[in-house]
């Protein structure tokens, strides 16, 4: 992954990062790997372990659950965290790049360890998933 200002400029103006001082916004940096996707891939699959984190930088991913799309994700959007979280495979059945991708990557094992030691930003992940439920409880009603 380039780690140069590039990154750090961009991460910088993701809500999930926006209390990290500069160097601790170089060492996420550092910390993750970037990835590309091509249009169409299969990021994430039902039955299969979830075993990235995944912070979009560029582009779009469909989360699709009974065939049909539930929601989309763009730049400054996470998901994987579930699954990791609990241990879990993913619970959609599928989440496809819906064009090229570029994506902020950590392995499962590591988010752990890099949540505990960010707790900002742990606590911004726990209010973005509060925000997915609310949405979803409103979808239902």
């Amino acid at each position: 992954m380039a780690k140069g200002t590039e990154v750090v400029n961009q991460i910088s103006g993701i809500g999930l990062f926006a209390d990290l001082s500069h160097s601790q916004l170089e060492g996420v940096a550092h910390t993750f790997e970037e990835e590309s996707f091509p249009e169409g891939h299969r990021i994430l699959r039902q039955g299969f372990g979830g075993s990235s984190f995944h912070i979009i930088l560029d582009g779009e991913v469909s989360v699709q659950v009974g065939g049909q799309e539930r929601r989309r994700f763009a730049r400054g959007d996470f998901f994987g965290e579930i699954s990791i979280l609990l241990g879990e495979a993913p619970s959609a059945d599928i989440v496809v790049a819906v064009g090229p991708l570029r994506s902020l990557t950590l392995g499962g094992p590591k988010l752990q360890e890099f949540l505990t030691a960010h707790p900002v930003v742990m606590y911004r992940m726990l209010q973005a998933e509060a925000r997915r439920v609310h949405d979803t409880t409103q979808w239902q009603s």
